[in-house]
């Protein structure tokens, strides 16, 4: 098995480089019903597919969403930009989150900060986790640099034609020890969080 890896790296390295955010400038200033929402973050998130059928964002999930408190109810059916922010931070969420999780991580700001009339809004929010983000991609591209680096440098006592693979496979651990072990603190931090309030209300 012949494996360019260094041509993968680069590839990588590129995506890394072209990530965007959805900008709240391009999100509508007025109301949206469902299938509006579904459209634009159809539109705003489709580079973000790892397969060209893959759904963004669709009814059920929005409706499941609002079931599980993650999203505070529409308003006779429409859905403000605070909605559509809201669903951008559960559709990264729930990569790596379960539904109980996101809602507790969720709800201090939607319960504060949904529909705020104060200096700090969904949006203002919104907009500085994104920049942080952004800053942090040059580091990021350096990590996935020297973990690639780590593991083309293992199995050198391994025949050429096994060789490739194992590379590969230890590349592949390195990333998923990284994305363990960054879970595990997530879930950490948010077993530390207060449970949301209509959670303690059932009990």
């Amino acid at each position: 098995m012949t494996i360019n890896t260094k041509d993968m790296l680069n590839s990588i390295l590129s995506s890394i480089s072209r990530i965007e955010y959805v900008r709240p400038g391009s999100i509508p200033n007025i109301d949206l019903y469902m299938d509006q929402v579904t459209t634009f973050m159809e539109e705003q998130l489709s580079s973000t597919k790892r397969h060209e059928e893959d759904k963004i964002l669709t009814k059920t999930m929005i409706n499941n969403y609002a079931k599980n408190n993650l999203l505070p109810p529409p308003v006779k059916k429409k859905y403000s930009k605070e909605h559509v922010l809201a669903l951008i931070f559960i559709y990264y969420f729930k990569n790596i989150l379960s539904i109980k999780d996101i809602e507790t991580l969720l709800a201090p700001i939607t319960e504060k900060y949904f529909d705020s009339d104060g200096e700090s809004d969904m949006t203002s929010i919104y907009e500085e986790i994104c920049q942080l983000e952004k800053s942090r991609i040059d580091a990021l591209k350096k990590d996935v640099a020297r973990s690639y680096h780590c593991a083309m440098d293992s199995f050198a006592g391994v025949p050429e034609e096994e060789k490739d693979y194992l590379q590969l496979f230890s590349f592949i651990c390195s990333l998923s020890f990284d994305v363990y072990v960054k879970k595990l603190l997530i879930e950490k931090l948010i077993d530390g969080l207060p449970e949301p309030v209509h959670e303690k209300k059932k009990k």
